[in-house]
């Protein structure tokens, strides 16, 4: 388990004092937006300090139904012998979430706890129902999410004000409990509470981004000294400045050796024929694979319906715009985009936010005000530019080793065979041709190896000095 340096109690608190207060500031001066209830907390930034709890006794049908999923159902592409044995308690299953009544979500109104639970409960049940379908690959009629699931899913996720499908609050954020109840919240006290495959790979590939999410919190304090520099032109305020950008680029250190971790606990070949089919999202196989349509929600197509991603992490957005990285392309700077630069999703970052929540969301769009960025301040004042460019580096490392990653666990993994193959079988040759077809892409849709690259360059080309 990595170690983790996270700041003093005592200056997050102050930090998240502040910030609480200057936005509800912001928005008083704004008279058609009420302030908005900031989601994070001082020390573990935006995981709750405690587990969610399990949803009240009226909610007990979608709780049963979760913890009884993982053993009733396999993925529907899965032809193993394990897997045809569950077709029968798996048709079951889905035909219990069909006869389910639409819940009341009246109840929840008033504790986004239970309503973080709910959108969390109902997204997995989703894509379990999804997933678990048997399926020929090249059949394109549209999945039916049945009205029980999907009527109270959006009306959950528009309270949250979050996408209504499975995000990354629900896998990583949302998705962990205790390991010893008695002990107070640690990274080393905390483990994903729900699996889709029942294997510990899962658990590992979840907490990987949980303890990156824990080691950028010290990022949020270094954001908001900034933000809040009463004067950035006076000698101490640069020194001050100059100071956080050294600390940043441990910071992002530290957040590469969380995801790194991920090499450790969940192995490549199952996590990808295993654990991502589970969570991929509606648009998951691209514009010419089956869509998912939510029964009983007018105009359900036009709804966002991609899987969770990493892209979806607010931590990394918050980076993202104090650095000044240009992911839409929009600023003229060097070296040139390539063909593969301009060709992928410029907007994917900015689309990513629609799966946060409301709060998340809010405090991003807080950063996007500010009218000087860390690399404005540094093009105006050349002693910041060695430490802005050295953290931009780290970002730039970052994002290189999770081209690695990328290609490690999915591009690698595509050319690969399904596990548990029974001769009876002849190996499955439907389902591997059927992952072999056309781009590899993420469980968002995209092009998993055109996304990454351009998230790396966009990055490099926020260098000052890029001769250095």
């Amino acid at each position: 388990m990595d170690i983790i340096t996270l700041p003093s109690p005592t200056n997050v608190l102050r930090v998240a004092a502040s910030l609480l207060s200057s936005i509800v500031e912001r928005h008083r001066s704004d008279k058609r937006r009420a302030p908005p209830a900031v989601d994070l907390h001082p020390t573990f930034g935006f995981i709750p300090a405690e587990p969610l709890p399990s949803l009240p006794s009226n909610f007990q049908a979608w709780e049963d139904a979760l913890a009884q999923a993982p053993d009733a159902l396999c993925l529907g592409e899965d032809k193993s012998r394990k897997a045809l044995g569950l077709l029968t308690a798996g048709a079951e299953w889905r035909e219990r979430m069909r006869s389910l009544r639409v819940l009341d979500t009246t109840f929840l109104e008033t504790d986004v706890r239970l309503q973080q639970r709910a959108h969390l409960v109902l997204a997995w049940l989703v894509h379990f129902y999804a997933r678990s379908i048997p399926r020929a690959s090249d059949d394109k009629t549209p999945i039916l999410i049945p009205q029980s699931l999907s009527i109270p899913l959006v009306r959950i996720s528009n309270l949250l004000g979050i996408a209504p499908v499975l995000c990354f609050s629900d896998t990583v954020l949302w998705n962990w409990e205790k390991v010893d109840p008695s002990l107070p919240f640690s990274p080393d006290n905390m483990r994903s509470r729900h699996l889709f495959s029942g294997t510990e790979d899962e658990r590992g590939f979840y907490m990987a981004s949980a303890r990156t999410e824990l080691a950028g919190v010290e990022l949020l304090e270094i954001i908001e000294n900034f933000r809040t520099l009463p004067n950035r032109t006076d000698t101490a305020s640069l020194l001050k400045v100059s100071k956080d950008l050294v600390r940043l680029s441990t910071v992002i250190e530290n957040m590469n050796d969380a995801i790194q971790s991920v090499r450790n606990s969940c192995q490549p070949h199952t996590f990808y024929w295993r654990v991502r089919p589970w969570y991929k999202g509606s648009d998951a196989d691209g514009p010419d694979g089956p869509s998912w349509l939510y029964e009983g929600v007018p105009d359900s197509h036009l709804l966002p319906l991609s899987g969770p991603s990493a892209g979806q992490s607010t931590v990394m957005h918050a980076l993202d715009i104090f650095l000044d990285v240009d992911h839409k392309l929009e600023k003229r700077r060097q070296p040139v985009p390539s063909p593969g630069n301009k060709k992928a999703e410029h907007g994917f970052m900015h689309r990513m936010r629609t799966y946060m929540s409301r709060p998340h969301r809010e405090y991003l769009e807080l950063l996007d005000t500010m009218p000087l960025t860390a690399r404005d301040l540094a093009l105006k004042h050349t002693p910041l530019r060695e430490p802005f460019d050295n953290a931009v580096k780290g970002l730039q490392k970052l994002r290189d080793l999770h081209m690695r990653i990328a290609v490690l666990y999915i591009l690698s993994m595509s050319k690969t065979t399904p596990p548990d193959q029974d001769p009876v079988e002849d190996c499955d040759q439907e389902r591997i041709t059927a992952a072999r077809r056309g781009p590899v892409r993420g469980t968002g849709g995209n092009e998993v190896s055109l996304l990454l690259k351009a998230g790396r360059d966009a990055t490099k080309r926020t260098l000052i000095n890029k001769h250095h």
